[in-house]
């Protein structure tokens, strides 16, 4: 029998790798290339700058969720911090995000998947895309067991490079000159200059997209406090070692001027340039497995974003009906459609419509940073005085929290001064302040409790 409530169908293994599947995008494998020909190896400091921000940002985001949990996450706390229209408007922007993520990744599983069989882009595009919305309409168990195999295989995958790396470095392992001397035997640390640096941020900080999912997906579970608390806590090391340690190694193995960084990968590079036979099949499995399980997050975070909406009065209230299972099903298929139509205007229209409908999405990823930071701000005084349990508290409050504040508009402005970026502040200031207007004239009609 249907009705409008979520399971609690998650186990803790589940959350456990859906946590750290958050943390390795497809970004890691294939982007980071162009973030290191961009600052070369002055690029640590962007990760270790960009992940020092997600740090910060997942531990205020862990602190309100694990003494409230809630499917809509941030957007619920932004509708209870700062009032209904930022809710709305961080929500509903945050949809948009992960549903152009859907086309995104399933022209590049499908590109791969081309390469192998020689079978039509749009063909694989369209299978990806619809087993992966079958398995997540039919429980979420289905999703957190595929998100667990996905993020154990790039566990798997990162580890055994990061071993291989090491071995190469040491002398043991490869037949090219590695060492800690690339860090500044080519230009320096810094050939681009510091500004290089900055812009690299900017490419190095989307990659980390999707380390909030495990708050959305840890209230479909047992103990959703506790799992929160694992994961805000860990994310340190995850990062530490998923990126900045696995950057090192590409770094030291591969001078930072190599052309084929960008076009290629870094670790596909780096594997070759150690001589490890296959490197390029083996790296374009990693990218698919990868690609997949964000696909798989993005059908489930847009499913799960919209069906709090709908919950808090913000969305059409048909997207809150549920299957027996505890699935939103209408919610998936309503993500999926609007995925569906974003993959056929990519193969229509590659250069013109789809690539200004993904600069929409360009800096969404910043503007959900601020509005956490601002929520826990103004709700951390809230939680003191109410006696609420914070198994996870924000450090050196409210200090740290003002410095998000303040880096996240500076960050924005920066983007705005670069001819790259342009497109994405300009595309995202257009809906973003659309979805505001249409927020402010709804919220004033209808209010609907969130707790």
């Amino acid at each position: 029998m249907a009705g409008n409530e979520l399971s609690a169908g998650l186990k803790s293994r589940h959350v456990t790798m859906v946590s750290i599947a958050g943390v390795i995008g497809a970004g890691l494998f294939v982007g980071s290339g162009t973030a290191i020909t961009q600052a070369g190896p002055g690029v640590l400091i962007a990760y270790a700058f960009a992940g020092a921000l997600v740090v910060l940002v997942m531990r205020m985001l862990g602190e309100m969720a694990a003494a409230n949990p809630d499917t809509g996450s941030f957007s619920t706390y932004a509708d209870r911090a700062i009032g209904p229209w930022a809710g709305f408007t961080v929500g509903w922007l945050y949809w948009w995000f992960w549903v152009l993520v859907i086309p995104v990744e399933a022209t590049a599983a499908a590109t791969i998947l081309e390469s192998w069989t020689g079978a039509p882009q749009w063909v694989w595009a369209l299978a990806v895309t619809l087993v992966l919305t079958v398995t997540n309409l039919f429980s979420v168990a289905n999703y957190g067991e595929f998100e667990f195999w996905f993020a154990l295989l790039k566990v798997i995958a990162i580890v055994g490079f990061i071993v291989v790396g090491v071995l190469a470095v040491l002398g043991f392992f490869g037949d090219t000159r590695s060492g800690v001397s690339h860090l500044w035997d080519t230009g320096g640390f810094l050939p681009n200059g510091f500004g290089a640096v900055v812009a690299a941020v900017l490419v190095t900080m989307f990659s980390f997209m999707g380390t909030e999912i495990v708050t959305i997906a840890a209230a479909e579970s047992d103990h959703p406090d506790e799992k929160i608390g694992q994961a805000t806590r860990s994310v340190i090391w995850r990062i530490g070692i998923f990126y900045l340690a696995s950057i090192l190694l590409v770094v030291v193995i591969v001078p930072w001027n190599e052309p084929r960084l960008a076009t290629d990968g870094s670790y596909q590079v780096a594997l070759e340039a150690l001589g490890v036979p296959g490197a390029k099949v083996i790296v374009d499995l990693v990218v698919l497995v990868a690609v997949a399980s964000c696909l798989n997050s993005a059908l489930y975070t847009a499913s799960r974003m919209i069906y709090s909406l709908g919950k808090r009065g913000q969305a059409p209230a048909i997207v809150t009906q549920t299957t027996h299972r505890g699935v939103p099903r209408v919610a998936v298929l309503a993500s999926t459609a609007v995925g569906f139509l974003a993959v056929i205007c990519n193969y229509l229209f590659p250069d013109d419509v789809f690539g200004v409908l993904l600069a929409t999405s360009g800096a969404v990823a910043l503007l959900v940073y601020l509005v956490i930071a601002v929520s826990q701000l103004r709700l951390r005084a809230k939680l003191d005085d109410s006696g609420t349990p914070m198994p996870v508290r924000m450090w050196f409050y409210p200090y740290l929290t003002w410095a998000v504040i303040v880096v996240i508009p500076a960050m924005l402005l920066y983007m705005a001064t670069q001819p790259g970026q342009r497109l994405n502040i300009a595309a995202t200031a257009v809906i973003a302040v659309a979805v505001l207007i249409v927020a402010v004239l709804s919220t004033r009609r209808t209010r609907v409790p969130v707790g």
